[in-house]
């Protein structure tokens, strides 16, 4: 039970510093001119050709599925991607910071989700590391009191949350895949998830072409470790802790973001930032150090 418990734990902590990673490999690929949708297609399109390789050639998986199977994995994928369609979707109403601290009520969404249909227990240690790590992003985000608020922005975060939050839930409880190796459910989430970026992008005509080496280098840095490896890392750690805590470590993903911003863009942080870290580090602590009578779902 701990072993599988520090196992989850560390898969869900990798899964959240590697999502943070987002920022440094898109953010360069805006300035040279790509669109949302170009780097949402291209980081899938990417990210799927690496993982079929690496499944056929080197774990040597056969990638069958049965017809089920393949129905709840397009489920999930259609979940996944357009969790972030609509998030950055949002960014065209809100300021991305304010987008982002919205999204993090999907640790609370899955905990109501979990509670409602399944039975499982909203602890208070639980309660109080979501709280710990909501306020904590709302400092890290919330800088800028003249930031724009815009209701439709909102309802696209909050729908993504929701979205996200299903996924995390669906991975853990829809029962044809339970015992689906993980690779084949890592696979077709993202197979079925580029679906939707090749539907946004209106099939491809409005992608932006990739021009030179930089373009792809950052491309495919964003297919392996905010995508393959968060991925990965994500369902290995809802399979073995549960979608809740699960969701709960997924805060860290502010918090690697900054640390990005910081040593590669040189951001700067204040005492607000500081303190924002401090209550997500003390959130997310109350996950780790829970003891072992506590149960998952």
């Amino acid at each position: 039970m701990i072993k599988r418990e520090f196992i989850g734990t560390i898969n869900g902590l990798i899964a959240s510093i590697s999502y943070g990673t987002n920022p440094l490999f898109a953010l360069p690929l805006y300035a040279y001119g790509f669109s949302v949708n170009s780097v949402l297609f291209y980081r899938y399109f990417f990210a799927v050709i690496i993982y079929a390789f690496i499944i056929k050639f080197i774990k040597k998986i056969s990638m069958k599925v049965s017809f089920k199977q393949g129905v709840f994995l397009l489920v999930l994928g259609l979940l996944f991607s357009c969790s972030s369609l609509a998030l950055f979707k949002s960014f065209e109403f809100l300021d991305s910071g304010i987008a982002c601290t919205i999204l993090f009520v999907y640790p609370m969404f899955t905990a109501i989700i979990m509670s409602l249909f399944f039975k499982e227990k909203i602890t208070f240690k639980v309660v109080s590391s979501m709280f710990c790590a909501f306020i904590g992003i709302f400092l890290l985000s919330f800088n800028n009191i003249s930031s724009k608020i815009n209701p439709y922005g909102i309802i696209l975060v909050l729908f993504s949350a929701l979205l996200y939050a299903l996924y995390m839930v669906g991975v853990k409880k829809f029962s044809y895949i339970n015992h689906l190796k993980i690779e084949k459910l890592n696979f077709y989430t993202m197979l079925f998830g580029l679906f939707v970026y090749i539907f946004s992008s209106k099939f491809g005509i409005n992608l932006e072409t990739i021009g030179n080496m930089k373009h792809l280098f950052f491309l495919l840095m964003l297919s392996i470790f905010p995508t393959i490896i968060s991925i990965e890392t994500i369902n290995i750690a809802i399979k073995l802790i549960g979608s809740t805590k699960t969701a709960i470590l997924g805060t860290l993903e502010p918090l690697s973001a900054i640390f990005f911003g910081v040593v590669f863009f040189h951001e700067q942080l204040n005492f607000r930032s500081v303190l924002g870290i401090a209550l997500i580090l003390c959130g997310i602590s109350f996950v780790v150090i829970q003891k072992k009578s506590y149960k998952t779902n």
